[in-house]
């Protein structure tokens, strides 16, 4: 069936967007989640990124129904498993790991949940999804049994992108992975950018110097800091001020 583009062309429209990632395993307290959205919220983020590596689906579809019913920022799903679907969320990051060799991350989560998925009225969008190695063991490279590529690898980077893009991705998101110490570099987000294709980039960025260098990239994506100092919302509301 046909599905919308709108959260696509919104994802296209410009550089510089601002994207939180909420782990439901990290934020089952409502209190502090109502207290995420309403800092959000007078931020001005542009998206809610919902998603882990081992969350279960009863809290996965409570997590999506508390920001749909609290929040008007649009709600992309960035699944870990098969069942991270849900029909509340405005579109999914049909991710595959393209970085990797591990068949169920390349196809075999996506023949269990497509049933289901195409029967929903939600935007697919198709997404190469490419580890980069962020300087530590991220749980995304440990869950799905796969070796992150080396940052000074950018042929190897490079490569794979444009084999997701052949392959018919309509997306480049590049992940540091949880925790990283190291973010995605400038260098990387630049030779990725000839390829003309969206670009979106996560893991490790903790400060608005690091969102400023990636601001070359269509959405950044922003986690464990925001868990730790939730009140670098403020910061990051400066950040979209001065880019408007």
């Amino acid at each position: 069936m046909l599905k919308s583009t709108e959260i696509f062309n919104q994802l296209t429209s410009k550089k510089g967007q601002i994207a939180i990632l909420i782990d439901p395993d990290k934020t089952n307290n409502n209190g502090y989640l109502a207290n995420l959205l309403k800092k959000a919220q007078f931020a001005n983020v542009n998206y809610f990124f919902v998603g882990g590596s081992t969350v279960s689906r009863e809290d996965f579809e409570s997590c999506i129904s508390y920001i749909k019913e609290n929040s008007s920022i649009p709600v992309v799903i960035f699944p870990g498993a098969s069942h991270q679907i849900s029909e509340k969320a405005d579109a999914i990051l049909y991710l595959s790991l393209i970085s990797g060799r591990n068949p169920d991350y390349l196809i075999g989560h996506h023949v269990q949940s497509a049933k289901e998925l195409f029967e929903m009225e939600i935007e697919v969008i198709p997404t190469a999804y490419i580890l980069i190695d962020g300087g530590t063991n991220s749980a995304v490279a440990y869950v799905s049994q796969t070796t992150p590529i080396p940052p000074d690898k950018k042929s190897i980077i490079v490569n794979t992108a444009k084999a997701g893009l052949l392959q018919g991705k309509k997306i480049l998101y590049l992940d540091a992975g949880s925790g990283a110490k190291n973010a995605i570099s400038s260098e990387i987000t630049s030779s990725l950018s000839t390829l003309g294709a969206p670009i979106i980039i996560g893991g490790g960025i903790r400060s608005i110097e690091q969102i400023e260098n990636a601001s070359n990239a269509n959405v950044i994506v922003i986690g464990n800091k925001l868990e730790e100092d939730i009140n670098f919302l403020l910061d990051i509301k400066s950040f979209i001020e001065q880019s408007v």
